[in-house]
């Protein structure tokens, strides 16, 4: 099992640079950078001159708002100057952000996320073997690379792995079929993950003639935790606001419908539309948050994490909370103090 630590947004160029020193020394095996409210790309670079062994990735980038040789330049620049490291991550937003927030015109986010990377794969393709620029699709376009705007090939490290956040079946069929992995979103559950979103990620696979074990899938479980009962109860409260928060999007309504909490994810949608976000919390019963989270003191994780997801993941990203600036040197505190249970939770199949 592969262990990967999310960055949150720090103040200074220091302190990514320490703090993803601190976490290489810890063990972990992959860095992330999320996109909530600051670009993932800008710190990667950084950690890519400060760090020698661990994986860097985004965690994840929005896609629509960059055109794919926006991303495919970014991408490329930063797998050569750290040596290969770089794992791309990508997901589609939901309607409203991308209007709303981004500016970017929505049409069916499945299709146009298939047909993004399939863009990326060319473009990569033409920078790292010279092959000529002939992709055309109905959303994109890469028929146009002179000698003054290709940036060469990277000798021996010129694959660029891609991922895509995914939910509905649609999307996980994506990441089976054309992606070197997924990150899974954090309102799941193992249920979720054994009745829809493996055999989707098969029946990808299956198109290009591969299978589950060609597919790296990341879990972004709920983490509530601490060494006491007071550090519990306050860990338990951040998840159980966190959990309404995501429950209230109508694009993880799958989730919820498949455990029966039909009644519970419409009261909350109802609740978020109203600006009412304080009464949610109160919705997300202890049943909900024994299924969507780890629960259990911090020596207790392994064995519970292996409980709950071995067997049908290979790679484990904790969620101890948003990246709301308030709470960041806690995430941080959190990932640190992994660091004696990083030879146990590795173990964990």
């Amino acid at each position: 099992m592969r262990i990967e630590a999310t960055l949150t947004a720090p103040a200074s160029i220091a302190e990514i640079a320490a703090h993803g020193r601190a976490l290489e020394a810890a063990g972990f095996d992959t860095l992330l950078v999320p996109e909530a409210g600051h670009d993932p790309f800008l710190p990667l670079m950084t950690l890519a001159e400060h760090t020698t062994r661990p994986k860097l990735g985004t965690g994840i980038a929005v896609a629509f708002p960059r055109s794919p040789m926006v991303i495919a330049q970014l991408a490329w620049d930063l797998q050569r100057f750290s040596g290969g490291r770089v794992l791309l991550g990508l997901g589609t937003q939901v309607r409203a952000h991308n209007e709303r927030r981004y500016s970017t015109p929505w049409s069916a986010p499945g299709p146009r996320l298939r047909e993004y990377v399939q863009c990326l794969r060319a473009i990569f393709d033409s920078f790292q073997n010279r092959t000529p620029p002939r992709f055309e699709g109905e959303h994109y376009r890469f028929t146009l690379l002179t000698h003054f705007f290709d940036p060469g090939p990277i000798p021996g490290v010129g694959r660029v792995p891609i991922y895509v956040s995914a939910v509905n079946r649609y999307n996980c069929r994506i990441a089976g079929e054309l992606c070197d992995g997924i990150r899974m979103h954090p309102l799941n559950t193992p249920d979720y993950v054994r009745k829809v979103i493996r055999p989707a990620i098969e029946e990808g696979a299956a198109k290009t003639g591969r299978g589950l074990a060609d597919v790296d899938i990341v879990a972004n479980p709920f983490i509530v935790t601490g060494e006491n009962d007071a550090e519990l109860t306050e860990a338990r409260a951040l998840i159980r606001r966190h959990v309404s928060f995501y429950a209230a999007t109508r694009s993880y309504r799958a989730v919820m419908d498949l455990h029966g909490w039909n009644e519970i994810a419409d009261r909350l949608v109802a609740l978020a539309s109203e600006g009412r976000w304080d009464e949610m919390p109160a919705l997300v019963t202890d049943e909900m948050l024994g299924e969507l989270a780890i629960v259990g003191r911090w020596e207790e994780l392994p064995d519970r994490l292996a409980e709950k997801w071995g067997g049908l993941v290979t790679s484990i990203n904790p969620v101890f909370g948003p990246p709301y600036a308030q709470l960041q040197e806690r995430q941080r505190r959190c990932f640190l103090r992994l660091a004696p249970l990083m030879d146990a939770l590795e173990q964990v199949r």
